[in-house]
């Protein structure tokens, strides 16, 4: 291979492909019209200007590009984080919200590289649909107080965006659909002078990119002390959304990506838009599907670019931005919805098949990621159901059977199955103490101990066995069982 045709292997997909390029760009035109409205309101929830919001979005699209984990995800202001911080800003002042963005993104370092990002791997496959369909609801529920109390032209706009996002890519592909439908409509509202709510309502645009400095706190113990319980859980909402965003990426586009790299990038990410005084942020689910899922966007220069673009739109092109209505954007981000809702999890022969414990978690993930509006929230009680779930389920694989000698001096109880804290529960139960004989075989080589009440039941059994005069035989552990029997066996409580 000659040394031209390596450097073109090393070039990314963009370069080398004019048609990559194009994607990825119109991907970020897209992604940082959307993103403009969206920041605007997170600001007004956290109770900061609307230039700190979009501030916000700006840093963290243009950081993560760089740092993240999870190519052609788009970080920005969310309103996850601004609900975290929105108390902190009410009661002591937006210096104190920019210190704690700052020390969120310590926080959040520091989790990456403690390997936090591991703890997905217990995330079940009903919760992540659970999340994803309330993530749709969301997204969609967020579209209604547009559709209230507004002009009647506003809902024309809106089935006339949503037709044009479904049948135009039927005529071609060239250009993402929902930009079509935003320059479209903002170009009828404007000619025909149709007065609705557009993007300039929602507050003013920035005319000059953010300066970088300080937060105007002192820095005291009391500072920290006061700004920790917020930054800590600002990371820790921050990062669940983010991986659990990531993930579903991954599934979607059906490729890998780094979590711990994609934890660390949005600490990373939160500690420079602290330092430009932003109220910091995290994955945003509704701008990454139409990144993803609507542009076809693949890599990390569609989330450079929504970031940069954002800036652009805000202080080149402000009064043209002003002007789109809110209608336009609204369609995006209905179609984004209906599009993000996994249709088959809810289909009649999905659900006839799916156990009632699988359902049953999907449910309670969604009612309470739309009760609380906290996806963490609703990710953590529907994993630690599904967990509820799965305990009570193997709770009675454990068997226990038992076979007496002919001649009547040794009986062979076989315990099949896997113990833990709930199948252990009833094993104490299942021998026959008074009328065994005296010598007792426990046969485990069908069973696995995995902790330690497994192993104080088995010494329970032993010592109601020895009260009695007779002896236990223990046999058949496999090496791991073997060893934690042997370091806990004695130690513990034998119980009754």
């Amino acid at each position: 291979m000659s040394s031209a045709a390596r450097l073109n292997g090393l070039k990314p997909d963009w370069i080398r492909d004019p048609k990559v390029w194009r994607t990825e760009v119109l991907g970020g035109l897209v992604v940082a019209l959307a993103l403009i409205p969206e920041a605007i309101s997170f600001s007004v929830i956290a109770g900061v200007d609307p230039a700190i919001g979009l501030f916000a979005s700006f840093t963290m699209a243009v950081t993560i590009a760089v740092v993240g984990g999870r190519r052609a995800m788009i970080s920005a202001a969310t309103g996850a984080v601004a609900l975290v911080i929105a108390p902190l800003n009410r009661e002591h002042g937006l210096g104190y919200l920019v210190a704690a963005v700052i020390l969120a993104g310590v926080f959040q370092v520091i989790l990456g590289a403690l390997g936090v990002a591991k703890l997905m791997r217990f995330v079940p496959r009903s919760v992540m649909v659970g999340f994803v369909n309330s993530l749709a609801i969301l997204i969609f529920m967020a579209q209604v107080p547009e559709m209230s109390g507004v002009p009647w032209p506003v809902y024309p706009l809106i089935a006339a965006g949503l037709a044009l996002m479904v049948f135009f890519p039927k005529v071609t592909s060239v250009v993402p659909a929902p930009l079509v439908s935003i320059a479209v409509l903002t170009v009828v509202t404007l000619a025909a002078g149709i007065a609705v709510p557009t993007v300039g309502d929602k507050g003013e645009l920035p005319s000059s990119l953010p300066v970088p400095g300080l937060p105007d706190v002192p820095f005291t113990l009391d500072t920290l002390t006061t700004i920790a319980p917020y930054a800590f859980a600002m990371a820790l909402v921050g990062l669940m959304e983010s991986l659990m965003t990531a993930k579903l990426v991954d599934d979607i586009t059906e490729t890998h990506s780094s979590k711990t790299r994609e934890s660390i990038g949005q600490g990373i990410a939160n500690i420079v838009t602290g330092f430009f005084g932003g109220m910091g942020g995290c994955a945003m689910i509704g701008q990454t599907m139409i990144n993803v899922k609507v542009s076809g966007a693949r890599t990390r220069l569609s989330t450079f670019l929504a970031g940069a673009f954002l800036m652009v739109w805000c202080i080149v092109f402000g009064p043209i931005v002003s002007d789109i209505p809110m209608a336009a954007l609204v369609a995006v981000m209905v179609m984004v919805s209906f599009a993000t809702f996994d249709w088959h999890s809810v289909a009649p022969k999905t659900l006839k098949r799916m156990p009632a414990g699988e359902i049953a978690v999907m449910v309670i993930t969604v009612a309470c990621v739309v009760a609380t509006h906290n996806l963490a929230i609703g990710v953590v009680v529907g994993s630690i159901t599904a967990m509820a779930v799965f305990a009570k389920r193997v709770a009675h694989i454990a068997e226990v059977t038992a076979v007496t000698d002919p001649d009547r001096t040794t009986v062979v109880y076989r315990v099949t199955g896997e113990l833990f804290f709930a199948s252990s529960n009833d094993l104490v139960g299942r021998f026959d103490y008074a009328t065994d004989p005296d010598r007792v075989v426990i046969d485990l080589s069908g069973a696995h101990i995995w902790d330690a009440s497994s192993v104080a039941a088995l010494d329970t059994v032993e010592t109601r066995y020895a009260q009695r005069g007779k002896t236990v035989e223990i046999t058949g552990l496999n090496e791991p069982s073997a060893h934690l029997h042997a370091k806990l066996s004695g130690e513990l409580s034998a119980g009754h």
